[in-house]
């Protein structure tokens, strides 16, 4: 039996990955008589993201650029193995379409912007021979790149929280970071062949529907 497609939307905190993943799933489960299953990463309900959480919580470092990009990356990547296993490598065999909010691809997007930008490419193929190579986990068939300029995000960030700065991950509260972070990850769409999805214009966040809208029709849905 043929597997199921691996679709992924990525982005930077506060891109609203979450909202057009959702949105998403639905258009791809009516394309497929065997349905589609939303997964989410990191999987924070379950054990394998132990290490994730304590790194966010600032527990190896208060900043992100304190913590070594590859430590970093293999946290990350333990949860996706566990929850590979232990959810959804069955339902992907069985050809059921599957979509990630965040995945393998986000270790390019937040850790591989912090290392010089000449050992990028040494990056990229060193987490997909981890991931896709050493821990076997499937390689996505199509990436969808959610663009915001960070400080627009903040805003975002700032409302979900309601402005209390203290629920912020040491991801998400440190604005140079994030910047770092859209540039490698501008790169890594390049080389990779993301398709990405502008979600603001004029510096203005884009309607949600808008937003959706561009999403479906990247992945041929429209």
């Amino acid at each position: 039996m043929a597997k199921g497609k691996l679709v992924v939307i990525d982005g930077l905190d506060g891109s609203g990955k979450s909202t057009q993943s959702a949105l998403l799933v639905e258009q791809m489960a009516k394309c497929n008589s065997r349905g589609a299953r939303l997964i989410s990463f990191p999987d924070y309900e379950s054990p394998s993201a132990a290490l994730v959480k304590m790194y966010l919580a600032g527990e190896f470092g208060s900043s992100a650029g304190e913590v070594n990009a590859y430590a970093a990356s293999s946290f990350y990547a333990v949860d996706r193995y566990a929850s590979y296993r232990q959810h959804w490598e069955k339902d992907y065999k069985s050809g059921k379409d599957i979509l990630a909010n965040r995945y393998t691809t986000s270790n390019m997007i937040h850790q591989m912007g912090k290392l010089p930008q000449n050992e990028w490419d040494s990056f990229r193929k060193w987490v997909k021979e981890y991931e896709y190579g050493k821990l076997g986990l499937p390689e996505p068939d199509q990436v969808l790149f959610l663009d915001i300029d960070p400080s627009l995000s903040a805003r975002l960030l700032a409302a979900r929280y309601h402005g209390d700065e203290s629920l912020k991950d040491i991801h998400e509260a440190d604005l140079k970071y994030q910047l770092h972070c859209r540039e490698s990850a501008l790169y890594a769409a390049e080389q990779e062949g993301w398709k990405v999805i502008s979600c603001s214009e004029n510096g203005e966040i884009l309607p949600i529907e808008e937003v959706a809208r561009r999403c479906t029709k990247a992945v041929g849905l429209d």
